[in-house]
């Protein structure tokens, strides 16, 4: 419990830290690079010597060099000036795994283009290059990050930057877009399918009717849904509509794999592990064109079967809360027709199968 304390206060300390150096950030920033650095000194020894010596011809390369770096100064803010960002955050981050965040930029100025240009999230590693924006257009640009665990991650400012154009400076320009990066955990690992017990999950439950799923009775039809089986188009009706439709069965219940995570664990390390498996529990399970479901203390996700039920699977997972006083799991099935996926070590007890961390060696 005091260790739960511990990660809590850290977290707590870490969130004030970020918004005490936000609040502090200047909206515009400028950066000397080591050439700038050294041709800006260069320049500073070059006008003592010349208001030393008085002569006329230093005074002269002084004020190249004096309108050389204002030259630079004013063209670097011109590149980032009136510049719009739309951030597009791809769907299925997974922890662990590189990802693509795309920007949509714009370039409002009516004469300029912007050149030589970088965007990128203000608190994370990775940048895209825009090497031009023509006046009135729209350039995509994609930045490459990598989340090494898995939750919900703010984003909130996209940096413009720029050392157009002759790189003595870098000048920074935030732009303030709320929103956020759902991460996944993995669900890519290899796990043992479920002994006898859990086999008899997807034959024994208790089953339902007016439940939308994969093969069954015949329902209806329904406009088509990321994830849904192509076989099921109905192609006539598809084509009349000039949308995809599609073939809507009842499914029953009985057939479902039922993954139970437990979030009574102290937060990292096996309880982790432990997501991780029910991730790749459910990731198995889709592949093999199985209904699956989800339930934890925090969420429950109905049966279902295609990658849009994988989604919502990863989604609950990504945004489960282990913490050492969380209620146990409480499934809408009787617990011996449960997978029950733990970071604690224990018997098979009341469930039909049981996934420990500790022991599947995760």
């Amino acid at each position: 419990m005091e260790s739960l304390t511990s990660a809590s206060s850290r977290q707590r300390f870490s969130r004030q830290a970020e918004s005490i150096r936000r609040w502090f950030r200047p909206p515009r920033r400028l950066r000397f690079s080591r050439a700038g650095g050294v041709f800006t000194c260069g320049t500073l020894l070059l006008g003592f010597a010349a208001v030393g010596t008085g002569n006329n011809l230093l005074y002269l390369v002084l004020g190249a060099m004096l309108g050389f770096i204002t030259l630079s100064g004013w063209l670097s803010e011109q590149m980032i000036r009136r510049v719009e960002v739309r951030r597009r955050p791809p769907r299925g981050l997974t922890a662990g795994h590189p990802a693509r965040i795309a920007y949509e930029v714009r370039n409002d100025k009516r004469r300029l283009p912007s050149l030589a240009v970088e965007v990128g999230e203000a608190a994370l590693p990775g940048r895209a290059w825009v090497p031009s924006v023509e006046p009135g257009a729209t350039a995509v640009a994609r930045a490459e990050v990598v989340f090494t665990t898995r939750g919900v991650f703010p984003l909130e400012t996209v940096t413009l930057a720029t050392s157009f154009p002759f790189g003595l400076f870098r000048k920074e320009r935030d732009v303030e877009i709320p929103g956020e990066a759902v991460v996944w955990p993995r669900h890519d690992l290899p796990v043992r399918e479920p002994r006898p017990a859990g086999e008899r999950v997807r034959r024994a439950g208790e089953s339902f009717a007016g439940a939308a799923g994969a093969r069954g009775e015949y329902r209806g039809l329904r406009p088509y849904r990321a994830g849904d089986d192509p076989r099921d188009v109905h192609w006539r009706t598809t084509a009349r509509r000039g949308e995809p439709v599609i073939r809507e069965y009842e499914r029953d219940r009985s057939r479902a794999l039922w993954i139970c995570l437990d979030l009574r664990a102290e937060p990292g390390g096996l309880a982790e592990s432990a997501v991780e498996i029910a991730a790749s529990l459910a990731g198995a399970a889709s592949r093999r064109g199985e209904p699956f479901a989800l339930a934890t203390a925090d969420a429950r996700v109905s049966p279902g079967t295609g990658a849009a039920q994988l989604e919502r699977v990863l989604d609950a997972l990504a945004r489960a809360r282990i913490r050492a006083d969380a209620p146990a799991p409480n499934p809408p099935v009787p617990a011996g027709e449960c997978v029950l996926v733990t970071a604690r070590a224990g018997g098979r007890g009341r469930w039909g199968d049981v996934y420990a961390a500790e022991r599947e060696g995760r």
